[in-house]
């Protein structure tokens, strides 16, 4: 399977540096790949249905025409599972890239871009390695296959699990079971958090963590344990890369 990555920058510089280092970390790794370069957003906008053929944006955050945040709103339109990950002078925009499921934030430091963008495809390439293993669970309305991206949080209930889903219909999914053996089986990726007794949220869906809450990309508002507080704050602020 070819890994088809678009680098999206109107800074011809920035667009060949990014794109010769991608190549590079790639082939070194055996890594069957194409690399395609955008010099504005329009550009990626004007693909239509055919952004859903990359796996991996890169995105410049402050271009002239349409900037990447507008980018990658349209490209989750299209491509609800793609990698996405801004390039930027200034780590300014967290929280609206976190809104379109950002991966990492990649600072366009002379100095430390080459070093910052192969943590960057290390994560990359975990994500999308996780990505090709769903876990198969047995609800009592049936059994399901779910990935990583289909789960928005966890509650546990009465002695019973519901599994929140991110569909448009909000379905939930319950079994017995325990948060605790839920939450190990989960471990395999990263984005499942503990923030109180009774909840396991997805941090790819956390929009704030604020006086004792959660807020999530659908509006919901979820108490975090004060004993897991300071850990929940520190997790969310990680993943969005601002530690």
């Amino acid at each position: 399977m070819v890994l088809r990555i678009a680098i999206v920058d109107d800074e011809d510089i920035f667009r060949k540096r990014i794109s010769g280092f991608l190549g590079e970390y790639l082939d070194k790794r055996k890594i069957e790949f194409s690399l395609e370069l955008f010099g504005s957003g329009r550009e990626v906008l004007e693909l239509g249905t055919r952004i859903c053929n990359f796996g991996v944006f890169f995105l410049d955050v402050s271009m002239r025409d349409v900037d990447g945040i507008a980018a990658a709103r349209k490209i989750r339109e299209y491509a609800a599972d793609a990698v996405i990950v801004f390039v930027t002078a200034y780590i300014d925009y967290s929280i609206e890239g976190y809104k379109v499921n950002a991966l990492r934030y990649v600072l366009k430091d002379n100095e430390n871009l080459a070093d910052s963008l192969n943590e960057c495809m290390e994560a990359v390439m975990r994500e999308i390695s996780k990505r090709k293993s769903p876990i198969h669970f047995h609800f009592n309305e049936g059994e399901k296959t779910l990935s990583e991206e289909q789960i928005m949080y966890i509650e546990s209930r009465l002695h019973k699990l519901e599994f929140h889903m991110t569909d448009t219909d909000h379905t939930t999914y319950t079994m017995y079971q325990t948060l605790n053996e839920i939450e190990q089986k989960l471990d395999v990726y990263d984005t499942f958090l503990r923030i109180h007794q009774s909840y396991l949220v997805n941090l790819k869906y956390v929009e704030m963590v604020n006086n004792y809450t959660v807020s999530l990309s659908n509006g919901e508002v979820i108490k975090a344990a004060k004993s897991r507080y300071s850990n929940v704050r520190k997790e969310f602020m990680k993943y969005i890369g601002e530690v």
